[in-house]
């Protein structure tokens, strides 16, 4: 036999068994996973609608893995801080990151990242969807999203909308707006919700962009009316309200999103066995119940789809924020 047959016969013989091995070590990992607690790190604050989505969850996940599920908050930074915490973990399933699409306007907003967005990181799962709003005041002049429109097309320049900080969902939705619409507006960053809705009852502001849970209680108490919501379909909240495709800006499809992802190297069987107790809590009557309060959609899924999500949102929101000229950080 020639001995270059040899050799490309040992080196195939010798690959498969490295796989062998590998796809074994694998799913004996997945037999004894999990073999402590697991952390799931927050990059936001304690107490907002994310936060107690993905706490909703682990409690649930808790009791079909048999081991605590513990939140670590680690806000600020534009879930950088929390993103590269998770990313240089042990691939092992015991540290996870809630993902956002915030995880995917991170890869456009920030000029350098310590990790790739997309291929340091393994999605597990979707979680959840949140409606995102067109908002005014409940006394204002507008009525619907066509009526802010047109009055925008007829005073370029003249109607100011508001948005929390730059480069968040709701900051680009609004940026996302002003190209879908053709218009030319003010778009008036705020350092957080409570700020946006003083503005907008008090008259600073026209309009505003928003999700939809933060604001409910004041839409019910008749102090905000809701023009529009950006999601493909109407909220389950408000049936009632038209969604701005609907409303005639059929490209104004938007709406804000969570997940939870291992690190990229996570054997498969793990994050299958997650994915498999995610999607059991995420149907549990309890959870979605909880969720509902919260005004949040479960929204479970398989890891390919969180897969494709991320990529989708990353490039889209990457070519607002160069079409909108924000700066890089």
């Amino acid at each position: 036999m020639h001995p270059s047959g040899f050799t490309r016969r040992h080196i195939a013989v010798r690959l498969a068994s490295l796989a062998a091995v590998a796809l074994a070590g694998g799913q004996a990992h997945a037999q004894t996973f999990p073999s402590k607690p697991i952390r799931i790190v927050v990059p936001f604050g304690a107490g907002g609608v994310a936060d107690l989505t993905a706490r909703t969850v682990a409690q649930k996940l808790s009791e079909s893995l048999g081991q605590p599920v513990l939140i670590e908050n680690r806000p600020g930074a534009g879930g950088v801080a929390a993103g590269d915490a998770v990313a240089k973990a042990e691939p092992d399933g015991h540290t996870l990151l809630l993902m956002s699409n915030g995880t995917a306007v991170s890869a456009g907003l920030f000029k350098t990242l310590p990790f790739d967005t997309q291929r340091d990181f393994a999605p597990v799962s979707t979680l959840a969807t949140f409606d995102i709003a067109i908002l005014t005041a409940a006394d204002a002049r507008f009525k619907t999203l066509g009526e802010l429109v047109a009055f925008a097309r007829a005073n370029p320049g003249k109607l100011n909308i508001g948005s929390i900080n730059i480069g968040s969902t709701q900051n680009l939705v609004a940026e996302l707006l002003k190209s879908v619409a053709g218009i030319d507006l003010q778009i008036v960053p705020f350092n957080g919700t409570p700020a946006v809705v003083t503005a907008l009852r008090g008259g600073q502001v026209d309009a505003a962009v928003e999700i939809l849970g933060p604001v409910m209680g004041q839409v019910q108490a008749r102090a905000l009316r809701v023009l529009a919501v950006t999601g493909a379909a109407r909220s389950p909240t408000l049936p009632d309200v038209p969604t701005a495709a609907e409303s005639g800006l059929t490209g104004l499809v938007a709406a804000s999103w969570n997940a939870l992802a291992a690190p990229s190297r996570t054997p498969r069987a793990v994050v299958l066995r997650l994915n498999r107790d995610v999607q059991a809590a995420l149907g549990h009557p309890d959870v979605r119940k909880k969720l509902q309060e919260l005004h949040v959609e479960a929204a479970p899924g398989t890891p390919e789809q969180a897969v494709d999500l991320l990529a989708a949102d990353t490039r889209r929101w990457g070519e607002v924020i160069q079409r909108a000229k924000i700066p890089l950080q």
